[in-house]
């Protein structure tokens, strides 16, 4: 009996050649540099799952307001990698490594955002560079970021014209939104730099009033701007005016400061308008050489309680004592 012709074995089907290989971006890579990107790839997708990017930032901000930069560094990066190109996470990180002192980073993470994204958006990463670049790179990243921002409060005008009352309520309220303030602050950090770095230049003193002058136009009442024309007015020899300057500015902030301090208070709204740490290191120099020394005891009194261990405020303060106490022996 002949047996029956054995059937030609069926064909498994192939695999579909178009299927997207997994493995693609770890080609060449050691098999613990692949188990390193596989669980990266994982606690993305888990991260995207339980946390929306929104309320990341939200986290990053709250770290940030409380100074724990580490910690809002950590959430930023969370929101980064479920979105690579989110501009407010990348202004936020290139801020937080500003402030952990790695400018490098925060220049390649701002420069990011700036060059590749959206160049015409968001001012605040252009003041980042301003701020860790010198001279006249950073007057061009500071002017870029004046430029933005006056875009801004254009369209910001239009939007709240075109809406209804309440609408236009909660605008004005959101804190992210730019504000004529910004502005002043911006137009201050440019002048400044033509008091220091390239006060050598042509023509710095004129473009540093005129840049004050801006900033005082947007904010009549900023001490900082208020400061900065009473330092230009003494490096211009015009003592008494610039006095006047300085007095006006530390009036806007430093009694303030001493009742929250008496009463043991934290306004937040007092605390916004206290100008920066260094700024106030200068107000103290210039309170000095105006002879005002009972009131450059206040300011550094209170830079000293928020960090005793600054060097030159503790040199400041004793050349400061020792030329009270010889006024008043020569008052007697």
């Amino acid at each position: 009996m002949g047996g029956q012709a054995k059937g030609k074995k069926k064909s498994k089907p192939k695999r579909n050649e178009n299927r997207p290989n997994r493995d693609a971006g770890i080609v060449g890579l050691t098999p613990q540099e692949r188990m390193k990107v596989r669980m990266h790839e994982k606690a993305k997708r888990k991260t995207a799952e339980k946390y929306p990017v929104l309320q990341l930032l939200e986290k990053t901000e709250e770290c940030m307001d409380s100074l724990d930069f580490e910690m809002a560094g950590l959430f930023c990066q969370r929101a980064l990698d479920v979105e690579p190109t989110n501009l407010q996470a990348l202004d936020m990180l290139g801020h937080i490594c500003s402030e952990l002192g790695d400018t490098l980073k925060a220049k390649e993470i701002s420069l990011k955002s700036y060059l590749e994204l959206s160049p015409d958006e968001g001012h605040s990463k252009y003041m980042y560079l301003g701020q860790i670049h010198t001279g006249q790179e950073a007057v061009d990243y500071y002017t870029k970021g004046i430029q933005v921002l006056m875009s801004a409060l254009e369209k910001q005008a239009e939007t709240t014209q075109a809406q209804a009352g309440a609408t236009s309520r909660e605008a004005d309220e959101d804190s992210e939104l730019p504000t004529a303030k910004d502005v002043s602050a911006a137009y201050c950090s440019v002048a400044e730099i033509y008091l220091t770095d390239l006060c050598m230049d042509e023509g710095a003193a004129d473009k540093c009033r005129e840049l004050v002058e801006k900033a005082l136009e947007y904010h009549h009442d900023n001490p900082e701007a208020l400061q900065l024309m009473a330092s230009y007015l003494f490096s211009t020899e015009k003592n008494q005016e610039g006095k006047e300057y300085l007095l006006k500015s530390v009036g806007l902030w430093l009694p303030a400061q001493k009742q929250s301090a008496a009463s043991s208070s934290t306004d937040e709204h007092m605390q916004s308008e206290v100008p920066p740490y260094e700024s106030r290191i200068t107000t103290a120099k210039l309170l000095i050489e105006s002879e005002e020394y009972e009131m450059s005891v206040d300011v550094l009194e209170g830079l000293l309680e928020e960090d005793d261990e600054v060097v030159q405020r503790r040199h400041m303060g004793t050349k400061m004592c020792l030329r009270f106490e010889i006024t008043t022996v020569l008052a007697i």
